[in-house]
């Protein structure tokens, strides 16, 4: 492994695996999802493996048809994740948090406190919520258009970062003889007063061990790679081809020095969903039996509804039809994220001419994300091929079925990339910025600091 460059990985932990089938799987912990235990076991596969960071994605919102078909409910992310903290030392805490239905403050405190919980693994993954149905439970007449959403954001990320820089380090003194527990002449309240976010006043907790959370971001938009750009410091993305990957890569970056930053400090990694077996054939039976398990109905609707095409010309279709590219045609807002994830799904139909069932299976397998079905030495060969290529700083491992597949990624695929020299053998950080290589913030704001406090009195 070079001193310059390390691969990453995470393992993104999504319900019962991320096959849309999953649940249905009897190895499932389809009924263990409400069980600290359950992800304290997927956590700590993790951290054996040596992975940056746990990530775990959040939808504020109920649907009817997911919630009785595809058991996609979760436990509150930055909640579970404190309790994760307890269970596991060295590997990153990656929550989602929406932009759109949180508010600056209380998000701020609930990510420092993980950070000083986690004693500096917290990420925040930065999402603006694109499910109409959100606006409903948190009482708002409407959801917000796409760009809306991210005018907001980036009001969101400029006045939360000021209330983690409101505290500079030398603000902690707990000086007993003094009597001064925190200097606050080395505190400054935010001041921010936007459109869509305003705040004042300091944070209630002292600067975190990282100085604040890695900011994440999951958007491959216009709008979002121009956010990314500005604000992200890991990028997580969907890419089915190599070249695509490296052109996205740079774009990017070239982006980011728009705003006055080395893209060079920029982590972008991919989803990759590993269906694994000893041999080739027995990662397709992997993949056979979890594809067995879709819900035909329910895996058209929901294509349906993510590419916003007309439900009945897919169910016109044979399960040996080939799918007409014709029904997929990309319309809406270059600015709304879900167009690039359509604009995914549409490239691969184009280019592979799947039949329904291979549509099905496609996209209950990672919605669009990259899927390799092999030994555990193809999964690593790909793997190797992006990272080396610059096409990926590492992979967002989506395992199609929980546990068996983060165990079998962690135990049969991690080892060949050790051995490959391309991952790490052991933690040598204690922080998520640390894992990634990232520098620690500095606070943005200087005042002219007296050279001592007296105590209460003199």
């Amino acid at each position: 492994m070079t001193a310059s460059r390390q691969l990453h990985l995470n393992a993104f932990l999504y319900y019962a695996g991320h096959h849309e089938a999953a649940w249905r799987h009897p190895s499932s912990g389809a009924d263990r999802l409400t069980d600290l235990d359950y992800w304290t076991e997927l956590a700590t596969t993790a951290e054996r493996g040596l992975l940056d960071a746990i990530f775990l994605a959040d939808a504020p919102v109920y649907d009817d048809r997911q919630v009785r078909f595809s058991a996609l409910h979760a436990l509150e992310p930055i909640s579970l994740l404190s309790a994760l903290a307890t269970a596991t030392r060295r590997i990153g805490l990656v929550a989602t948090a929406s932009t759109t239905y949180t508010e600056p403050y209380n998000l701020a405190r609930q990510l420092s406190t993980l950070d000083h919980l986690s004693k500096g693994r917290a990420g925040w993954n930065i999402v603006t919520t694109a499910w109409p149905q959100a606006a409903g439970h948190f009482g708002r007449p409407e959801h917000p258009d796409p760009a809306r959403r991210y005018a907001r954001a980036t009001e969101y990320v400029e006045a939360i970062t000021q209330l983690w820089d409101s505290w500079d380090d030398a603000a902690f003194r707990v000086d007993r003889p003094s009597g001064v527990y925190a200097d606050i002449s080395h505190i400054r309240p935010a001041d921010f007063s936007g459109a869509e976010v305003s705040v004042s006043g300091a944070l209630n907790l002292p600067r975190s061990p990282q100085g604040r959370p890695v900011y994440v971001q999951a958007g491959s938009s216009t709008t979002g790679r121009d956010f990314a750009a500005r604000f992200a410091e890991v990028i997580f993305t969907a890419q089915q081809d190599q070249q695509q990957a490296l052109a996205f890569a740079a774009d990017v970056r070239s982006r980011a020095a728009g705003f006055g930053r080395d893209g060079r400090d920029i982590k972008v990694l991919p989803g990759l969903s590993p269906y694994i077996g000893d041999t080739a054939a027995a990662a397709r039976e992997v993949a056979r039996e979890l594809h067995s398990h879709i819900n035909r109905r329910y895996g058209e609707a929901y294509i349906a509804e993510y590419a916003q095409v007309d439900p009945q010309a897919l169910a016109a279709l044979e399960p040996d039809d080939r799918v007409p590219v014709e029904i997929f045609a990309v319309q809406g807002d270059e600015s709304d994220n879900t167009v690039s994830r359509r604009t995914v799904l549409r490239d691969w139909i184009r280019a592979t001419s799947p039949t329904l069932l291979e549509l099905l299976g496609f996209f209950a397998g990672a919605r669009g994300h990259l899927v390799v079905t092999g030994t555990p030495v193809q999964v690593a060969d790909v793997i190797e091929q992006w990272f080396t290529s610059g096409a990926a700083d590492g992979f967002n491992i989506m395992p199609p079925v929980h546990p068996d597949g983060l165990t079998d990624f962690v135990d049969k695929v991690v080892p060949i990339l050790q051995e490959r020299g391309l991952f790490r053998t052991a933690y040598t950080g204690s922080t998520l910025r640390e894992h990634y290589g990232l520098a620690r913030p500095e606070v943005h704001w200087h005042r002219t600091v007296p050279a001592a406090l007296t105590a209460p009195g003199e």
